[in-house]
């Protein structure tokens, strides 16, 4: 159990309770807590230099469609997690890159990474449990 709330989050309390105060946190978790930006910046992290090509990013990550993978990649290169290289060629090569500030994304993220991996079996578990408990819904 924590002693304080993580990373002292802005709230107000309510006679309904706590309520979550929209704030900067806020805003950046809707863009970058998503499963595809988390998948495309673990990717780029493992690529020489973290820079790939559009495709090899597709191809990388199971089950991304390009619409998808092109929204993301706009989020990242917009919150500037990603840098974007185009080549004038026949036909244009584009590149990512994981920008500083993309870069300093990867050690948090080796955290949640490894706090999964532990917690895995227990999650696994739990879901097995509340499935078995749990009428299904129709």
């Amino acid at each position: 159990m924590m002693d304080r709330p993580i990373s002292e989050w802005p709230h107000v309390v309510t006679e309904r309770g706590i309520e979550l105060v929209p704030c900067a946190p806020h805003d950046v978790l809707t863009h970058l807590g998503d499963k595809w930006t988390i998948l495309v910046i673990s990717l780029m992290a493992l690529a020489p230099g973290n820079r790939l090509r559009f495709s090899q990013i597709k191809n990388g990550i199971h089950g991304i469609s390009q619409r998808m993978l092109t929204l993301t990649l706009r989020h990242l290169e917009r919150n500037g997690l990603v840098t974007r290289h185009y080549f004038p060629e026949v036909p244009p090569r584009v590149e990512y890159e994981l920008s500083d500030l993309g870069r300093g994304m990867l050690p948090p993220l080796d955290v949640f990474s490894s706090w999964i991996r532990e917690n895995w079996p227990a999650i696994e578990q739990a879901r097995k449990a509340f499935d078995e408990k749990t009428p299904a819904r129709e």
